[in-house]
């Protein structure tokens, strides 16, 4: 047997690296995906050789993620159950995808994924790697050995592993969307996160008195430029971490419905994401029409459920952003949004083709608006409560 591992250089994976060899008499192919999570792939390459494997793999896939994943997030306004931006979610089919471009190189037979059965990572790669791959099998050894986290620490020094358990306490994923982070204290709801769990985001105290202004122009949807100063996606992205980490913005806390059926605590930091799904939102109102907005969300909550599923590769999928991209064609303009004490206000937008126009809404003399029209407007539109209350012959 030959496997593809999608490595991440952590516990789960490194042991699985030893595990595979030991139960199936596997080669091991390991591959690590960058999406943006700031570690030492050197080091993780290391680890990987030093615990068995056969052959190491490094993809730099940061712009990818931003341009084919990260863009489509946020031009849906990504955030399930009104919360979570989906950072994790997002990059599984993409470490999956590369995983199986790979496997299907090396003569693999079978791919291989360190998630645990209790999450909903096992179903983004599952089905992921059965969608682009069906003839290969699937391993998951978190879930077949069924060890807790103490007992794969303990099979890690037994064998010789090269691992830090005294590294975190708290299980972390990172990515340039964002960062979830778990265990150790916070699996009790009722506990308020620790500031070292933290990257971005500096505590109140310790934020600028000053607030900070920032423009972000947006073009078919997508951001493009800030300040004034075009860049990739991806650089935008990591810029707006900083920047609103440093003013104590992007902290996300809260009971989530995993798919398993299980509700966790879950928190997250993702300056960025909350700043440029906000920000869109916003500029949105200004061009999109109500009933397009108001059939948007439909599909916008569609969308983020389907992402955090697993379904990125489900045919149903291409439907919802084939509506998405037909709705952003007009989405291009500038918004303004300050940033101050863990706040990010919107304090200005302009579209290139709003559908606000000055004239119509003002109450000056310079209104193009013929307010009698409304009288009529007024007596269609109640026409139908009106003759309910005829038909019963009262108003009460």
């Amino acid at each position: 047997m030959k496997v593809a591992l999608a490595y991440s250089g952590g516990l789960d994976t490194t042991v699985s690296i030893k595990w595979l060899k030991e139960k199936y008499n596997a080669e091991v192919i390991t591959i690590t995906v960058d999406v943006g999570q700031e570690e030492n792939f050197e080091e993780i390459q290391e680890r990987s050789l030093k615990s068995g494997a056969l052959e190491h793999y490094f993809v730099d896939a940061k712009k990818k993620f931003a341009e084919e994943y990260v863009s489509r997030c946020i031009k849906a306004n990504g955030l399930y159950e009104g919360a979570y931006p989906l950072s994790s979610a997002l990059s599984r089919p993409l470490i999956a995808e590369e995983v199986v471009k790979i496997a299907l190189r090396e003569g693999c037979d079978t791919v291989a994924h360190g998630c645990t059965g209790k999450g909903n990572d096992q179903l983004r790669f599952d089905i992921t790697f059965s969608a682009l791959a069906p003839n290969l099998k699937i391993i998951a050894p978190v879930r077949e050995w069924n060890m807790s986290r103490d007992q794969e620490i303990e099979y890690a020094l037994k064998h010789g592993l090269p691992i830090n358990p005294k590294k975190s306490r708290f299980s972390i994923d990172e990515n340039l969307w964002g960062r979830s982070i778990e265990a150790g204290e916070l699996e009790d709801p009722w506990i308020e996160p620790p500031w070292e769990a933290f990257k971005y985001l500096k505590p109140l105290e310790e934020t600028p008195e000053t607030p900070k202004e920032i423009v972000i122009r947006f073009e078919k949807g997508v951001p493009v430029a800030l300040d004034g100063v075009k860049m990739p996606l991806e650089e935008l992205v990591m810029e707006l971490n900083k920047i609103g980490g440093m003013h104590g913005y992007g902290y996300i806390d809260h009971i989530e419905d995993r798919v398993v059926g299980l509700k966790s605590r879950e928190v997250y930091e993702a300056p960025a994401a909350l700043i440029l799904i906000n920000a869109h939102i916003d500029l949105e109102k200004m061009v999109l029409g109500r009933r397009t907005l108001e059939f948007k969300k439909i599909i916008e909550e569609k969308w983020a459920n389907m992402v955090y599923s697993g379904l990125w590769v489900d045919p149903l999928m291409n439907a919802l952003n084939a509506f998405i991209d037909e709705t952003q064609k007009e989405v291009s303009g500038e918004v303004r949004v300050k940033l101050y004490k863990g706040s990010a206000r919107i304090v200005g937008r302009r579209a290139e083709k709003p559908l606000y126009h000055e004239e119509f809404i003002t109450y000056t003399s310079k209104s193009l608006f013929d307010q009698r029209a409304g009288e009529y407007f007024s007596k269609l539109w109640g026409l139908e409560t009106h003759l309910w209350y005829m038909r019963r012959g009262s108003r009460r």
